[in-house]
């Protein structure tokens, strides 16, 4: 029962603020255009101030984790190569091949990921979770890239794709940080509490922001690949990588970041790359839609049973 509380606890201000973002938008105090702006202020400013804070502040001596870090790359890497071998076996049209690659393997991580280590191991595990993200993150954009490209049957721009990962808001939060904390530069503290006060707005705005994102419009013919979509990235990505992780020795607030990266719901710019570069744009929404939502079950029965067999 001990298990299930906690459980609960970790998952349900996540819900909570999912619907809360919902109903905003269903009694119209939010529209679709300002759902919009703020997703934009807040990918831009809120998360990318999150992560600078929480490297910032961290330890880096106690929570750099080279093989935690290894492990996250090789795992994401190794995901990416099967699925690129695997996915036009299943599907032939070739604007929702790439859809389905970066659906199962590209997380949200830094919404998700986070939020789930804090609630389970306290604020002093962010900083294990947020350098994580800083080297992930970049693989996530670089193969999402790849992906949409291969499939389409373009070439990869390669210095385009260079800068599109260099001028990523997250990972500019993530180098800075990293930059102020290995150089021992320290702020003010009046510049410390205001990206610190304006960090913590972006998990709750977030989520929020992703509740009042859903959009339950028909699924038109893409069923199926709906299912693999959300499936592979709920049930599967977490169901092969976990076990390994945890056959590699990571317990604790390591393994809730890996969960968080394998377990997490398809990343919401997703779907605007998808737009962008010609994949099934539909097809990346529903997957984003269902699998936001499909996820509060999904997480909680992961975080419950790590928690009842002891990794946790």
């Amino acid at each position: 029962m001990e298990n299930l509380l906690l459980s609960l606890r970790v998952v349900a201000p996540l819900f909570l603020l999912m619907a809360l973002g919902a109903l905003l938008k269903w009694i119209r105090l939010w529209d679709g255009k300002t759902v919009r702006v703020m997703n934009n202020v807040c990918f831009r400013v809120f998360l990318s101030l999150m992560l600078f804070v929480n490297i910032y502040h961290t330890d880096l001596h106690s929570s750099l984790n080279l093989r935690l870090i290894l492990f996250g790359v090789i795992s994401i890497c190794a995901a990416f190569l099967l699925l690129c071998l695997v996915i036009p076996r299943l599907e032939r049209d070739p604007a929702k091949r790439g859809v389905l690659v970066q659906g199962i393997y590209r997380s949200n991580f830094i919404i998700f990921g986070l939020p789930l280590t804090v609630s389970l191991f306290g604020q002093e595990a962010a900083g294990v979770t947020s350098l994580l993200i800083a080297v992930i993150i970049p693989i996530f954009n670089v193969f999402a890239v790849l992906s949409l490209e291969l499939f389409r049957g373009g070439k990869p721009d390669l210095p385009k794709m260079i800068k599109g990962v260099a001028t990523n808001p997250l990972i500019l939060g993530a180098a800075a940080g990293l930059l102020a904390l290995v150089s021992g530069v320290e702020l003010p503290d009046f510049l410390d509490k205001t990206a610190t006060d304006l960090a913590a707005i972006a998990t709750p705005l977030a989520l929020m922001i992703l509740g009042a994102s859903f959009e339950f419009r028909a699924v038109r013919g893409n069923l199926k690949q709906i299912i693999w979509g959300v499936a592979g990235k709920l049930v599967l990505m977490p169901a092969v990588f976990i076990p390994l992780g945890i056959a590699c020795g990571f317990r604790g607030a390591e393994l809730s970041a890996l969960l968080a990266m394998f377990a997490s719901p398809t990343a919401v710019s997703s779907f605007t790359m998808a737009q962008q570069m010609e994949g099934d744009a539909d097809l990346a929404g529903q997957i984003v839609v269902f699998g936001s939502g499909l996820s509060v079950v999904t997480v909680f029965v992961w975080v419950f049973a790590l928690k009842q067999l002891g990794f946790f």
